[in-house]
């Protein structure tokens, strides 16, 4: 299977650089598996689409302010570290840019020293291991000194940095939003509730994989990056009880798509956590996924291969040149598509 079989025009103006208010004014496409239909309407008619009894996953994570710029401590020329992944208290994985200007055993200095980092080690995906020392809690240091980790493709300033966290975002550790989620209002997950949908939450920690391009030509040579996830007791056996008594369980977003399948054995889902670096492609067998709703994603990208696996790749381009002829937004703060 090759890569450029997840191809697709799309003009750079449908980029979403802003997200729309109130959040669940965006768009949805809605998309039958079954039938091949496709529907077009509203995120807030999303409580029309849903029947009572259908089970919501959301992933829960919340967004770091995981990019520092500071400066070199013998030079004072810029460097730009931007947090992956925390290896131990005070240790983190990093990307640095420039990277060949930072030498092992060099530091970097954040907000007049209140911050200051030292390269450890160069790893060998060629991201940096640094050490960071400072006085009081590093989380509250973060939020003082740290920025939004946006993707690449927003060039926009975001005025209202909570934009870029869903609403029922609660544990610190990811560097991209779960950007599904980012549709949902407080009234609209009422009002699904009030329907009966049941909501469950579990977590994944977005990392700065999600927006890695696929370098390779065959699907299967592909290796994907690797997420910490943990889904509790409780919520394994609620998303266990709906799919006993037949009901849809309905992720949103890739992220808990991939968490979901990763803990799904025999059509169960197994409490824990983890790393996952699960890589779902067409051929894929879903075991708990019932129904995904999700963004547009990039052509070529892992996550359209993971909707194409969903809903069948002729379906899922024939889907993404409507929304191409129809103007629909892309990307993080674009529209949404429900596959059901």
């Amino acid at each position: 299977m090759n890569v450029s079989e997840f191809d697709f025009d799309l003009p750079e103006e449908l980029i979403a650089q802003h997200p729309v208010e109130p959040r669940d004014a965006s768009r949805l496409m809605v998309v039958d598996r079954k039938t091949g239909s496709i529907e077009h309407h509203t995120f807030r008619d999303l409580v029309s689409l849903l029947d009572s009894g259908d089970v919501l996953v959301l992933n829960n994570t919340r967004v770091i302010p995981a990019r520092l710029i500071g400066e070199k401590v013998d030079s004072q020329a810029k460097i730009e570290v931007l947090l992956l992944k925390r290896l131990e208290l005070d240790v983190w994985e990093a990307l640095v840019k420039p990277g060949k200007r930072l030498k092992v055993g060099q530091k970097v200095s954040f907000g007049h020293g209140l911050l200051v980092g030292e390269l450890q080690e160069i790893l060998e995906n060629g991201n940096r291991k640094i050490r960071f020392t400072y006085a009081g809690v590093f989380e509250t240091i973060l939020d003082q000194l740290g920025e939004m980790p946006l993707p690449p493709y927003i060039t926009a300033q975001l005025e209202d940095q909570e934009r870029y966290q869903t609403v029922y975002a609660k544990e610190r550790g990811s560097v991209a939003a779960p950007t599904a989620g980012l549709h949902f209002t407080p009234k609209l997950l009422a009002d699904l509730q009030a329907k009966g949908v049941e909501i469950v939450e579990i977590l994944l920690h977005v990392g700065l994989g999600t927006f890695r391009p696929v370098k390779v030509e065959d699907v299967q040579e592909h290796v994907m990056h690797s997420e910490y996830y943990r889904v509790e007791t409780e919520a394994a056996e609620r998303i266990n009880r709906a799919k006993q008594d037949g009901r849809r369980v309905i992720a949103v977003g890739t992220t808990v798509a991939r968490t979901l399948e990763s803990v799904g054995h025999e059509g169960k889902v197994v409490p824990g956590e983890g790393w996952t670096d699960i890589f779902i492609y067409p051929g894929y067998e879903f075991k708990i996924v019932d129904a995904l709703l999700t963004n547009f994603h990039f052509p070529k990208s892992t996550l359209v291969m993971l909707v194409s696996a969903l809903a069948g790749r002729d379906l899922i381009l024939h889907a993404y040149k409507m929304a191409v002829d129809q103007q629909y937004r892309f990307y993080s703060f674009g529209d949404a598509m429900f596959i059901r």
